[in-house]
């Protein structure tokens, strides 16, 4: 069979590094484990030791594994990078404030993602995105609308959840550890779907959070969180 014309294949450095990195996600390599040794790669994909190091090298600088000299590579313990938005999960947020959490799922679905929506996740055009729109609740009072595409490479289970049980936040936290996070905050009209979610005035102004999160290496999520400006406010320290 002939190869598709102006379809190029993955750099066999690539593949190494989603071996890896698939290893890391199914949770056969935890944190802190030993993974094959450069000369047991070159083997197992029949390639030279300088293609080996390159992927090697690559996944250190992502932070997914860490090298020592002499010891061997290790899958890395995944570390937060400093934002002004700590990354918490609204259901603890809710509780630690003593008040009950509980939330609506209005969609849940698995789309293919689109030029723009491929681009934003470092993807190729047409590879499977989750997308969930989940209303988040204090107390029965809509505080959170929250508007979440996730990569289907990082979360494959993502479609599987039970969100009314748990939020996204907790199972995106287990399966794909926080590399590092972009987010921006703004002041927004909302449309009509949110003011109906979030069961608000018209005329009141949101607090919107756009938030993308990495996790080895990858674009695992990105998020608009929605929540009513006379209802919410953010805080934090520095």
């Amino acid at each position: 069979m002939q190869a598709v014309s102006g379809v190029r294949p993955a750099p066999v450095f690539q593949k190494i590094k989603e071996y890896v990195l698939d290893k890391i996600r199914c949770g056969e390599w935890k944190e802190g484990d030993l993974i094959p040794t450069e000369d047991a790669l070159t083997k197992t994909f029949g390639v030279s030791r300088m293609t080996v190091n390159r992927a090697l090298r690559e996944l250190t600088a992502e932070q997914v594994v860490t090298r020592i000299q002499g010891a061997g590579t290790y899958v890395a313990h995944q570390k937060y990078q400093a934002t002004l938005v700590e990354i918490k999960n609204i259901a603890d947020e809710i509780r630690a404030r003593g008040h009950r959490h509980s939330s609506e799922l209005h969609l849940l679905e698995r789309v293919r993602a689109k030029e723009m929506q491929a681009k934003d996740f470092m993807l190729k055009s047409g590879a499977e995105l989750f997308h969930s729109l989940i209303v988040h609740f204090e107390n029965e009072v809509a505080i959170q609308v929250e508007d979440r595409w996730v990569n289907g490479a990082v979360a494959p289970d993502y479609m599987a959840q039970d969100f009314a049980r748990s939020t996204p936040n907790e199972y995106l936290m287990r399966v794909a550890p926080l590399q590092s996070v972009q987010f921006r905050i703004e002041a927004a009209m909302p449309t009509a779907e949110i003011v109906a979610m979030l069961r608000m005035p018209q005329l009141d102004p949101c607090l919107v959070l756009r938030r993308k999160t990495f996790s080895m290496g990858k674009v695992a999520s990105i998020a608009t969180m929605w929540h009513p400006s006379s209802r919410y406010q953010f805080s934090g320290e520095i």
